[in-house]
């Protein structure tokens, strides 16, 4: 059994953030996803994805719309190789949603309910697991659902000069991100 996961968030690591991305066409995957998740892959490490979209409480797009692209994401990383063991969403918001979404939550990152939902659900250690994001959100979750290796890639919102304390490492771009 896999006792061990490659966290990703999805927009800024998987596919390029142009704000609210909810159909294919918007997709753009960033260079290098793919070979890294085969690195992992093949040391044993599930590929779980972890996104906040608050676009769905929003009222931008649906869940529904949110459900047709990732079944395409994961068949762009189906025939390049990799598969995607789970994919874990929060369309809440605190503040900027309509109801029934407009709610604090345990899921929306920087929290670590989805996170702690995968560990659950996959039987992992998270002390074994490792934790991509952009956004120091991504980080502080990893953080507190107990992530051993906490990895910031700066292709989204985050530049080198605020990294977060809780990042354990700093890369440049997926690309360069190692089992």
């Amino acid at each position: 059994m896999t006792s061990k996961a490659l966290f990703l968030d999805r927009d800024g690591v998987v596919n390029e953030d142009h704000g609210y991305v909810s159909t294919p066409d918007q997709f753009s995957f960033i260079d290098g996803i793919f070979a890294a998740c085969q690195r992992f892959q093949q040391q044993g490490y599930r590929i779980i994805i972890i996104t906040n979209q608050s676009g769905i409480g929003r009222g931008y797009y649906s869940e529904a719309d949110f459900q047709q692209l990732t079944e395409w994401m994961k068949r762009r990383f189906k025939e390049n190789g990799v598969t995607i063991d789970g994919v874990y969403f929060c369309p809440h918001h605190p503040e900027k949603a309509l109801a029934p979404y407009l709610k604090h939550c345990d899921c929306r990152k920087p929290k670590p309910g989805m996170l702690l939902q995968a560990i659950n659900d996959f039987h992992l250690d998270p002390a074994q697991c490792v934790m991509v994001g952009d956004k120091p959100s991504d980080m502080e979750a990893a953080e507190r659902a107990g992530i051993g290796k906490r990895v910031l890639v700066l292709s989204g919102q985050t530049d080198k000069e605020a990294t977060p304390a809780n990042a354990l490492k700093v890369i440049d771009s997926i690309a360069d991100l190692q089992p």
